[in-house]
């Protein structure tokens, strides 16, 4: 037979009216608990009062992650728990090294570049979101979402407050740059972000066009620019190998099978 734990006695109304007042909502949950053990275990008042603010603590910190998380778009959720470090082609040692962030604290750049699906972009979002985890800022896009985020700025003549806010992120990644073709206004775009965030913000982009090649893409004058304050203190990445995606789908784990 199963033994359930009587539930803590609520909190005084008027307790939790002041709690309410000072807004301490995480306090405020977690206190009927807190104090329910403090007494049984005849917790040193001190003792009792750190626990409740550490819980306060614990529960703005979370808050905060999981709205800079909605607040930096990225896409799918992919994070180093799914990550598979023995069937990326990027050394080991490089990929811990990327995941202390180390690199961020120095405002260097990093460079993902490959054929499409070996992990570029799953890489990238892993170390955003972990970014996040360590209490830093985070903005995602794409080449063509940046361009049209900087392209409606400029219609009403607010494009340095745009990226003024973009580069209050610690972390700004730009994926799949090279997968379309790039005209003036996305080069414009990228090289305005490049040269904002150059040695004062960390910039990540993912392409299957090494940096190098991006006048292919884009016009001359502002590639060149461009990469060569993207690239001045970057870590380049290769990866290498056909599509995990592509072998998944052909292996039959693209989907469950259907009955």
């Amino acid at each position: 037979m199963a033994v359930t734990t009587p539930a803590a006695p609520p909190l005084p109304e008027e307790l939790t009216t002041l709690l309410r007042r000072m807004r301490l909502p995480y306090l405020r949950t977690t206190a009927p608990e807190v104090l329910a053990t403090a007494r049984a275990q005849r917790w040193d008042p001190a003792e009792t009062l750190r626990v409740l603010l550490a819980e306060e603590v614990r529960g703005r910190d979370e808050a905060t992650r999981q709205q800079r998380r909605r607040t930096a778009g990225l896409p799918a959720g992919k994070t180093f728990a799914s990550w598979r470090e023995a069937d990326s082609s990027i050394p080991p040692a490089t990929q811990h090294a990327l995941a202390t962030l180390e690199w961020l604290t120095r405002a260097e750049n990093l460079a993902i570049t490959g054929p499409s699906g070996t992990g570029k972009t799953h890489l990238a979002e892993a170390l955003a979101h972990a970014a996040i985890d360590t209490g830093r800022r985070v903005a995602w896009f794409t080449l063509e979402s940046l361009t049209a985020t900087l392209g409606k700025a400029a219609a009403d003549g607010s494009t340095t407050r745009a990226i003024t806010k973009i580069t209050r992120a610690d972390l700004i990644v730009v994926d799949d740059i090279g997968m379309l073709p790039a005209g003036q206004a996305a080069a414009e775009a990228l090289y305005r972000l490049i040269d904002a965030a150059y040695e004062r913000r960390s910039v990540a982009v993912t392409s299957n066009i090494h940096p190098s090649g991006f006048d292919t893409i884009m016009p001359k004058t502002l590639a060149t620019a461009t990469v060569d304050r993207l690239l001045h203190h970057a870590h380049i990445v290769i990866t290498e190998g056909t599509s995990h995606r592509l072998a998944e789908a052909t292996a039959g784990k693209g989907v469950v099978p259907l009955t």
